[in-house]
């Protein structure tokens, strides 16, 4: 029966023509067909999407196909086929990681708060002392695929491979280096230990460094080592005394030794110059004597009188003055003569 308005009117316009329920029937079974279509749609694209990576300035990338590695990336937007056939990761190779060897930090603080663990920590010298070595092993990212694949736990790997080194080291070192002048051989060999080892297990990794934190007796027994470390001190202190008062005295000594050594080459000198200067005028007496020997051993005679003479105070006279008192000051000194005395003195002549 054909559709009519009028009969829809007078029917209240409830009864919808049969052409209308026809196109509604079509647009719901399209409508259905169009939204599943669109939603996998939408899933495929979110799909391949998902494949899109970025790799971050201090990381590389390690794509995976079937968890085979199949290549690196670098820094910046990459893309790699949607899991599960292709994955990703991104291990930080420029960031330097840590690992705590005797010890375990509980609290950053500050103050920082640490906690002992002695299994890790206690060591054996070469000497057969017991000593607490508390470390870090600083270390970072060398080859991603090594680390990646190669190892699979590298912090305890790092820590066994650290301890056995450092306790192999701490064994071939006395007590002594290791709590004082030998620290930093005993990090710079260890470090170098550790570095060989891990290469060897290709583990991938580099060692930055390693760093001793405490080093130090055993608790029972600290007061023992503090009272042998207070003897080397004083022992120490009396020795760069000893060594203050040589380094003070030897120069003294050596100046005094070069004093009288100078003073015996002048002393030396001077006899040689005057025993030259003797014989010089001993040889010009000589030959002089020798010209005219009276004249000479008289002139001899009065020189060598006058140098008697003038060093005593006595006064000789003639016979015939000797009854003339001369006379003489209180100190025993002659006074001058008068012109009368000193005629009388050399026989009036």
């Amino acid at each position: 029966m054909p559709w009519d308005w009028d009969t829809y009117q007078q029917e209240g316009g409830t009864k919808m023509p049969p052409v209308i329920h026809l196109w509604q029937e079509r647009w719901k079974k399209f409508r259905q067909k169009i939204g599943l279509s669109l939603v996998i749609g939408i899933l495929i694209v979110l799909w391949f999407a998902s494949g899109i990576y970025i790799v971050s300035p201090n990381q590389v990338g390690v794509v995976k196909r079937f968890g085979k590695m199949v290549r690196m990336t670098p820094p910046g937007p990459h893309y790699h086929l949607p899991y599960p056939i292709e994955t990703a990761l991104k291990p930080e190779v420029a960031k330097v990681r840590r690992q705590e060897i005797g010890f375990r930090t509980v609290s950053v603080g500050p103050p920082a708060k640490y906690r002992i663990i002695p299994e890790e920590a206690l060591m054996l010298t070469g000497d057969e002392n017991i000593v607490s070595v508390e470390f870090i092993v600083q270390y970072k990212i060398k080859d991603p695929v090594h680390y990646l694949f190669n190892v699979k736990d590298i912090p305890k790997t790092v820590k066994d491979a650290a301890e056995a080194a450092m306790r192999e080291i701490v064994g071939e070192s006395s007590i002594d280096e290791v709590l004082t002048t030998g620290k930093f051989r005993i990090q710079q060999d260890t470090k170098k230990l550790l570095q060989s080892v891990l290469d060897k297990y290709q583990a991938g990794v580099s060692v930055v460094a390693v760093q001793l934190q405490d080093v130090h007796p055993p608790q029972a027994v600290v007061d023992a080592f503090k009272d042998v470390a207070s003897a080397k001190e004083d022992m120490s202190k009396f020795i760069n005394e000893a060594e203050a008062y040589r380094n003070d005295l030897l120069p003294k000594a050596k100046g005094q030794a070069a004093e009288i050594i100078n003073q015996a080459m002048a002393y030396k000198e001077t006899k040689i110059k005057m025993a030259q200067g003797e014989m010089e005028r001993f040889l010009s007496r000589l030959k002089a004597y020798k010209m005219a020997p009276r004249i000479t051993r008289e002139r001899m005679y009065l020189e060598t009188m006058e140098e008697i003479l003038a060093k005593t105070q006595e006064i000789i006279v003639p016979e015939k003055a000797e009854k003339i008192i001369i006379p003489l000051t209180q100190n025993n000194q002659m006074l001058p003569l008068s012109k009368k005395e000193a005629t009388l003195n050399s026989g009036g002549r």
